[in-house]
């Protein structure tokens, strides 16, 4: 059924489009296409294509990305609980690949909730470099941390922030910034109708003051020589190529990196805003033209709904071919899937324990009323308050703890969380874990930046959440479970996709599993915290005992499904 569009939408896209309109609108007859992409952080292209449980068809921008058929749900098989991909609208997948992403960078993705872009960059990351992610919409930064930690991310940390409060903290230090900007969306019409009741309270205007401020902003995170990566998901040239050359009038130090016409994309239209915006158009002078390089993607051009993009080049003197970036102007390549094979992904890259001190009891009660709602879920909105550089009066464990632990025999009180932490990873995994340790209340997290650069900012995860520190013990958390892999735990459980064992423990079921089915390294005990993997790929932890599994999946993550 063809979606019905308003009215003055439609008129205005037939003056723009002319001949191609009565093709525009046939589009809107089909439906729209659904896309995966592969997560190269825990299985490489060439094993996911030998174990794909559903045809697909290649992406031509995106190399990890795939069609599936209409009516495909890969939302319920064992594999997306799993991690091993993402269900992504296939235009959704461009911004990314043309970020041009290499390992060890500094990557900001601006305006990210859900989290479909970061883990793209996560992945083309490698664990590698910094990866900051942000939405500065409280509720949508649970779905974006929820994301990070399914897809095993290690080097990412998750902020609720403005734009303005962040460049304050990092300022030019980001190689590489991604603005998928809030738009009026008319390029989702036809994928959510929803976009279409909601057009006109999310009007262009408005959107076009949100862009303009958050672009500008992004000039002074981005490092001399960087990129940002300007996105939006609209036809309306106010929000694309008129604010694109705006920007480019007020900041002569950037210019637009050519993208090529390649893949379906068809260029900029900067003689709309000739027809539309007059006035801009006079007042941005030749820098419009600068906009025939960047790229729109239209439903009725190619497989995927409509979307524009712009690569804007930093122009710096220092700038040469051995950084990584692209030289000012030049045209970019897209659809090319990282090289995992030479990476090695769980590198350390800084000392492995440098706790953090405890925070404050004003900042640990606000903590312990935020978990209230569940003990067990670890994907709960955390907003970590600063490191105190000092232990306290303020310090819970050395306050009402005393008090609990009296009697029992062991002075739990005065363990330190970081040697029992310590001990849990040499006791546990086979590895060093990158970046430096923090403490956010009992919480354990491994930071790409550290806490001191955080300090001051609405910080949801401020590093690798890897577990909790509890009555002197440490828990392992889902997320460290879903960034390793077998080879890096001393005890894991292989469950077959084929067989009811890997459903059922989605849904949190106890499994007998046999002691013999106990892969572990040598002088290990079967006895403890065992990696559940799927297939091979983890998905979880379990704690095994005389022939059972005991369920350690997250209430909150469980399969729902029949």
């Amino acid at each position: 059924m063809a979606v019905q569009l308003p009215s003055i939408f439609a008129e205005r896209m037939k003056s723009l489009l002319g001949d191609e309109f009565e093709q525009f609108m046939k589009s809107y007859e089909q439906s729209p296409h659904a896309g995966l992409r592969v997560n190269t952080l825990k299985i490489s292209l060439e094993q996911f294509k030998e174990i794909a449980p559903f045809d697909m068809r290649p992406i031509p921008w995106c190399g990890t990305g795939f069609y599936v058929p209409h009516g495909v749900k890969p939302g319920l098989h064992p594999y997306y609980h799993a991690g091993l991909y993402y269900i992504q609208e296939p235009s959704a997948m461009a911004p990314v690949e043309l970020l041009n992403v290499k390992p060890g960078e500094r990557v900001l993705d601006l305006c990210a909730a859900p989290g479909g872009k970061t883990t793209q960059i996560a992945a083309k990351l490698q664990g590698k470099g910094v990866l900051v992610t942000n939405d500065i919409h409280a509720e949508r930064t649970k779905a974006l941390a929820k994301n990070v930690e399914l897809y095993g991310v290690r080097n990412a940390v998750v902020l609720n922030e403005s734009p303005e409060r962040i460049a304050n903290a990092f300022p030019h230090y980001f190689d590489k910034v991604l603005i998928d900007a809030p738009c009026s969306g008319e390029g989702m019409f036809r994928k959510d109708e929803d976009m279409v009741k909601s057009w006109e309270n999310h009007s262009v205007e408005k959107c076009v003051l949100m862009q303009r401020d958050i672009l500008e902003i992004a000039a002074k995170l981005l490092a001399p020589g960087g990129t940002i990566v300007y996105s939006t998901c609209t036809f309306a040239p106010e929000e694309n190529e008129a604010m694109i050359a705006e920007f480019l009038n007020i900041n002569p130090d950037f210019v637009v990196n050519d993208i090529p016409g390649s893949a379906g994309f068809a260029p900029g239209r900067p003689e709309w805003v000739r027809q539309m915006l007059p006035e801009k158009a006079e007042e941005t002078g030749s820098v419009l033209e600068q906009t025939r390089g960047t790229a729109r993607l239209w439903p009725h051009l190619l497989e995927g709904e409509g979307h524009y993009v712009a690569v804007l080049q930093h122009r710096s003197e220092s700038l040469t071919e051995e950084d990584g970036n692209q030289k000012e102007g030049s045209v970019l390549q897209i659809g090319q899937a990282v090289d995992t094979d030479s990476i090695e992904p769980n590198e350390s890259v800084e000392p492995f324990i440098r706790a953090s001190a405890p925070i404050s009891k004003e900042e640990r009660k606000r903590e312990r009323l935020m978990r209230t709602e569940s003990r067990e879920r670890n994907d709960k909105h955390t907003r970590g308050g600063k490191a105190q550089g000092k232990q306290g009066k303020g310090n819970e464990r050395g306050g009402r703890k005393n008090e609990r632990t009296q009697g029992r025999g062991t002075d739990q009180a005065n363990v330190d969380p970081g040697t029992v932490y310590a001990q849990f990873v040499q006791e546990n995994l086979g590895i060093e874990l990158a970046g430096e340790t923090v403490f956010y209340g009992d919480r354990v997290y491994q930071s790409s930046v550290g806490a001191a650069r955080l300090e001051g900012l609405k910080v949801i995860r401020p590093g690798w959440f890897v577990g909790t520190v509890k009555n002197g013990r440490f828990v392992p958390s889902h997320p460290l479970a879903c960034a390793l892999n077998a080879a890096e735990a001393q005890r894991s459980v292989n469950l077959s996709s084929a067989e009811g064992e890997a459903v059922r423990y989605l849904k949190g079921e106890t499994l007998n599993i046999e002691e013999a089915r106990v892969e572990r390294q040598a002088d290990t005990a079967a006895k403890g915290f065992v990696l559940v993997c799927v297939d091979g790929f983890a998905a979880g932890w379990g704690k095994w005992l005389d022939g059972v599994l005991k369920n350690e999946y997250p209430a909150g993550w469980r399969w729902t499904s029949v």
